[in-house]
């Protein structure tokens, strides 16, 4: 029941604002972008249509993978009768020493972050079939992957099984964190695209609670209730594939694969309209340069991309060193180290949930109007304050009453903890996933995104290895370690992060061009590279190349999309 309110709640909320944009066309903000970048988006035809909410929907659907897996994560690994199968140690050694070292094992964080080193791997893997096969090709595969590691994983007899499980869970979670997001930024209307792309992280957050419901009421079944959670993961993984089979590609996926007239009717289906030739122009000179590139991971280390790059590295890593990651993964131990119990660590670790999804709702709202760098700012402040104030709480806490806290003292810390999920929710949880999906030009976007996901599964498999040692020998002070980092972090966005709020996805390059300390990197030519700094230079480029020596009137001197995909 409040998955269906929820749905309906974001549906109509959804329809009431894109039905208000589609009546305005496109909005002043959009057209005064375009100014500023030269380029045509104030000529872009079509409203938002049901075809592209729903493909938008469906698409989103593949977070529910990642989602799924790190809600359970936690509560599986706190169960009982779990830990006697696969960790006995944990129940008849228990280091209890200290209220921070209950769950300090090496195989238990190795089985919690096993998955993202082969996400890590699926992620470049997923670069080339997104590139060859397209979006969607990649969108059932990894939905197919990962319920074989669902079936692995639920019928686990072993160590070893459980861990091939969790391998094989991590290559779909990579192919469809990367294809996923590339998809919905490239399908959703340019003053929308944040707000769809945040779709992703939505269900990504709707994932997390549901998992965390189940693990609350499987949590009572003593001898089968994990393999129930563990099963359970096999119903976003069928969503997702079933959606992706009915579904079309993106149309700069099917262009770049030379799939023109394809591309034309899908970008007429999700546009609502026939006249689609300013856009599909835009999107198809965009495609010619990336055709002529060549290799696009050598094309990535070109200076010309530097920025893209810089930022498609960092932002990932920031992300993980907030410790959202470590929170979500083992917030029912950490609690339960707080003094709450089996139970009450699990019912607080459902609380932090919900805020977590609601706050994403906060996101999709917020990101086409305050804009990317201003939810990045807030949340930096607000986390940083609420890490610090935890780990004061923790430190004074436990100095003063033991290895337990007060149940006082222990809701403060789960209320601060709630408004630093909360925070994240709406500024680094969407926005690490965004921004690199629609700040690379199209012939690098599948590598250099296929990097972000890399070095967010690194740095989350780093985390998550690390973090309960961590918990261990640094105790409150991990909190200070991470709420460090988000300084530095938040410094890095006021300082280096372009505003790309309601530019077309294939004029980004404009903001780091007109950036104070990018702009010198973008205005770098290299020999070999074709370079497109606007459309409407583009459409003149290719005009000029044009093998007619009879000029042509001036109605009819605009090259077909087949024309522009031509060497």
């Amino acid at each position: 029941s409040f998955f269906r309110a929820l749905s309906l709640c974001l549906l109509v909320s959804l329809h009431l604002r894109f039905h208000r944009s589609a009546t305005v066309q496109y909005s002043m903000p959009a057209a005064a972008a375009s100014a500023a970048t030269g380029g045509r988006v104030d000529q872009y035809t079509g409203g938002v249509t049901v075809a592209v909410i729903v493909t938008c929907l469906l698409a989103a659907s593949g977070g529910l993978l990642f989602g799924y897996d790190v809600g359970v994560t936690g509560g599986v690994t706190s169960m009982k009768s779990w830990q006697a199968k696969f960790f006995p140690a944990l129940l008849h050694a228990p280091n209890s020493t200290s209220p921070y070292c209950q769950y300090d094992d090496v195989q238990l964080q190795l089985f919690t972050s096993s998955l993202f080193l082969s996400g890590g791997a699926a992620a470049l893997g997923g670069s080339w079939t997104s590139t060859h096969w397209g979006r969607r090709a990649t969108m059932i595969l990894s939905g197919i992957t990962f319920l074989a590691g669902v079936v692995l994983q639920a019928a686990a007899v072993n160590l070893g099984m459980l861990i091939a499980g969790r391998v094989t869970l991590g290559v779909g979670v990579g192919l469809a964190n990367q294809s996923v997001p590339l998809y919905l930024s490239e399908a959703a209307p340019h003053h929308l695209r944040g707000a769809i792309n945040i779709l992703f992280q939505l269900a990504v957050t709707i994932g997390i609670l549901a998992a965390q419901l189940i693990n609350f009421g499987t949590e009572r079944i003593e001898e089968w209730g994990w393999r129930l959670s563990l099963a359970l993961a096999g119903v976003p993984a069928i969503v997702l594939t079933v959606g992706s089979i009915c579904l079309s590609d993106t149309p700069n996926s099917l262009l770049s694969r030379g799939k023109v007239e394809e591309a034309r009717a899908v970008l007429q289906k999700i546009r609502g309209v026939e006249d689609v030739n300013v856009e599909f122009e835009d999107i198809c000179l965009a495609a010619r340069a990336a055709a002529s590139v060549g290799n696009p991971w050598l094309t990535i280390l070109k200076p010309r991309y530097r920025p893209q790059l810089v930022l498609a590295i960092l932002i990932p890593i920031f992300q993980q060193l907030t410790g959202i990651n470590s929170i979500m993964f083992y917030a029912p131990q950490l609690f339960s180290s707080l003094g709450s119990g089996a139970e009450g660590s699990l019912l607080s670790t459902l609380i932090t949930g919900v805020v977590n999804v609601v706050s994403t709702v906060v996101a999709l709202v917020l990101v086409d109007r305050l804009g990317r760098r201003m939810l990045f700012l807030q949340g930096g402040v607000q986390m940083l304050i609420c890490e610090i104030l935890v780990g004061a709480l923790l430190g004074a806490g436990f100095a003063k009453h033991g290895d337990q806290l007060p149940p006082g003292m222990a809701k403060a810390v789960l209320a601060l903890i709630c408004l630093f999920v909360a925070s994240f929710a709406w500024s680094w949880g969407p926005l690490a996933w965004l921004v690199p999906s629609e700040i690379q030009p199209l012939e690098t976007r599948s590598a250099a995104f296929s990097i972000t996901v890399l070095v967010n599964f690194l740095a989350t498999f780093a985390i998550g290895q690390s973090f309960l040692s961590m918990l261990c020998n640094m105790q409150f002070g991990i909190f200070f370690f991470f709420g460090a980092w988000v300084a530095v972090m938040t410094c890095f966005v006021y300082f280096l992060v372009p505003e790309t709020k309601n530019l077309p996805i294939e004029e980004v390059e404009q903001a780091f061009k007109s950036h104070w300390a990018w702009g010198r990197m973008g205005d770098v030519q290299l020999e070999g590279v074709i370079t497109v700094p606007t459309p409407e230079a583009g459409r003149k480029a290719s005009l000029s190349a044009s093998p007619s020596p009879t000029p042509l009137p001036v109605a009819s001197q605009t090259p077909t999309p087949r024309e522009m995909l031509m060497p």
